[in-house]
């Protein structure tokens, strides 16, 4: 038997002896967070599964995995469909899945540290509708049954000085309290630990590729704040650097605090902050105010000096991802094809050799051929790793953590002649990332309105992408940072200036090649002869895309105009920055069109 087997025969003997008939466990951990410690890694102990979203349910006769879009390959290649059915997480809500599976009065047990407040009640009700019960216990059966599992690990976080945050914690600390007063709150929870990290100023070091501090906050209409905390992450001079008016205490002593707000109206985002903490509100006497997180806008829509770091933070990105594409290309050239775990390797080394970088901002998706068929495709899960090969693509999408910024930039890249085909669909796609990057739109529009302009050249040949077009970028934060995005979902959200988010359409062919363009770019006003209040986008990243890829048949004057242009401000800020063969092949690869 293979150990996920004797890891599910171990659960499912848990489940029978405190009486559940079904488990329910999350890829998310007690924050909530899409990047989450080895520790809580528990999706993936119970299933092998590495993604970064989903969910497993456990029954005594059957389990099922659920994943969204970018995954479905990844899926069956990670987990074993004798143990596990693989499900649509959008299409079959695993709610509704269990409902179907169980019979009147079943048991459904799940950890509410694990899931929103939202999740938590639209569970319950789905489940009862069929007779079902949901049963909430922070007493996880997954802990109980995972025998070595990985000890936490515990740092001292990093101090972010005003000259990079252009605030002071204090001064955070008042502008959100005020927001709270003004929803006729008494004090907010402060759930998600990056609006923690950036209303203290300071990040963590404790989870690779995310900079936060493993935390949770109340705070109240002065702007004093409690944070619950491992005391062992608080480093030496931190009272000074956040000022007065700030409490650490211990993560235990949280369930009492909680429950000492009665009477207290609490402003809680029931979509970011866990089920746990809002219900031991409730239990208290509290009354929640359900309303969003009020740091997220703030965080998000970056003030003059983060916008400039990240501008810088792009600039030194730019030169370590045109020295790799120079190197590559040589390597080619010379006849050597390296496989995908090397060409990561490199990539990241150009990239510690520049100044401020804390680390990669996620694990690099470094594939070749087919591999790139998978949007989320991660060659540290596989055996062995792809090599690259003539004739063909190979996807590289990468960022890093600066101390002024956070990068995100994918990169397709011809290796030989990869033929006609690919090249129009490369050149669907770039025309839709080109249609994006020259919107203009009024104050008040959304990414969901927005999302089209990527899609529409795919559309009208029969294709699309199975995710979304843009994700919002912290300030030496997330990668992924709520609430900003470009999607087909719907979202409420008004894209606002000073916001970060990512421009990156895309193709995949399964188990033939993958296809995206990505740049990260700025909201920002724009100037408008008319009535209305018109944004649109400035691009950060400044990377040339593969001219070699180009169906230029299909691109219209306008759009080789502003691949022409996109390029010469490319070569007019990165090469200044270069030396030798980077800088030679970066002028021979923004030649105009």
């Amino acid at each position: 038997m293979n150990a996920i087997a004797d890891r599910l025969k171990a659960v499912r003997a848990r489940m029978a002896e405190v009486g559940c008939d079904a488990l329910i466990v999350p890829r998310a951990d007690e924050y909530l967070g899409e990047y989450i410690p080895a520790h809580n890694e528990r999706m993936l102990w119970i299933s092998g599964f590495t993604g970064s979203a989903g969910a497993v349910v456990i029954l005594q006769d059957r389990a099922a995995i659920f994943v969204d879009g970018r995954y479905t390959v990844q899926v069956r290649n990670e987990v074993d469909s004798q143990l596990f059915e693989y499900c649509h997480l959008i299409k079959e809500p695993h709610a509704q899945w269990i409902a179907d599976q169980l019979s009147d009065g079943a048991r459904v047990l799940c950890d509410p540290r694990m899931h929103s407040l939202n999740w938590y009640r639209s569970t319950q009700s789905t489940l009862a509708a069929a007779g079902l019960n949901l049963l909430a216990d922070t007493d996880n059966v997954i802990d109980h049954c995972w025998s070595g599992r990985p000890e936490p690990k515990i740092g001292p976080a990093l101090l972010l000085e005003e000259a990079f945050t252009g605030s002071s914690s204090a001064a955070k600390r008042r502008r959100i309290a005020a927001d709270v007063a003004a929803k006729g709150a008494d004090a907010a929870l402060i759930f998600a630990p990056d609006s923690v990290s950036w209303l203290l100023n300071v990040r963590g070091t404790d989870i690779p590729c995310l900079p936060i501090l493993q935390s949770f906050a109340l705070l109240d209409t002065k702007g004093d704040v409690t944070v619950f905390v491992d005391a062992g992450r608080i480093p030496e001079g931190f009272a000074a650097h956040v000022g007065e008016g700030v409490r650490i205490l211990a993560e235990s002593a949280a369930q009492e605090i909680l429950l000492s707000y009665s009477g207290q109206r609490l402003l809680a985002d029931p979509d970011s902050a866990n089920a746990w903490t809002q219900l031991t509100l409730e239990a208290g006497g509290a009354q929640l105010v359900s309303a969003p997180d009020p740091v997220l806008l703030p965080k998000a829509a970056k003030n003059a000096v983060e916008v400039e770091g990240a501008r810088q933070a792009h600039r030194r990105d730019a030169v370590a991802e045109v020295r790799f594409l120079a190197w590559l290309d040589a390597e080619v050239d010379r006849g050597i094809l390296h496989d995908e775990a090397a060409l990561a390797d490199k990539l990241g080394a150009f990239r510690e050799e520049g100044d401020q970088y804390h680390g990669p901002s996620f694990d690099t998706i470094s594939a070749a051929g087919g591999n790139a068929a998978m949007c989320h495709y991660n060659h540290l899960n596989v055996a062995t790793p792809g090599q690259l090969t003539m004739n063909s693509v190979y996807l590289v999408d990468s960022g890093g953590q600066y101390t002024d910024g956070t990068t995100d930039i994918t990169r397709t890249v011809a290796i030989g002649d990869p033929g006609e085909d690919i090249r129009r669909m490369f050149t669907l796609v770039l025309k839709g990332h080109i249609a994006l990057d020259q919107a203009r739109f009024p104050a008040g529009t959304t990414g969901t309105q927005l999302d089209a302009l990527a899609r529409q050249f795919l559309w009208r040949e029969g294709f699309d992408y199975d995710h979304g077009t843009g994700h919002g970028v912290g300030a030496f934060l997330s990668v992924h940072e709520a609430p900003q995005r470009i999607g087909k979902a719907h979202n409420p959200f008004a894209l606002l200036p000073g916001m970060i988010v990512s421009n990156e359409p895309g193709y995949y062919r399964d188990n033939c090649f993958g296809i995206r363009c990505e740049n990260l770019v700025v909201v920002r006003e724009a100037q408008a002869a008319g009535e209305t209040l018109v944004y649109e986008f400035e691009a950060l990243t400044l990377v040339p895309f593969d001219r070699r890829l180009l169906d230029r048949s299909i691109l219209t004057a306008d759009e080789c105009a502003w691949i022409d242009n996109y390029h010469a401000l490319v070569a007019t800020q990165i090469a200044p920055l270069l030396q030798g063969s980077a800088k030679v092949w970066l002028e021979q690869a923004t030649l105009p069109l």
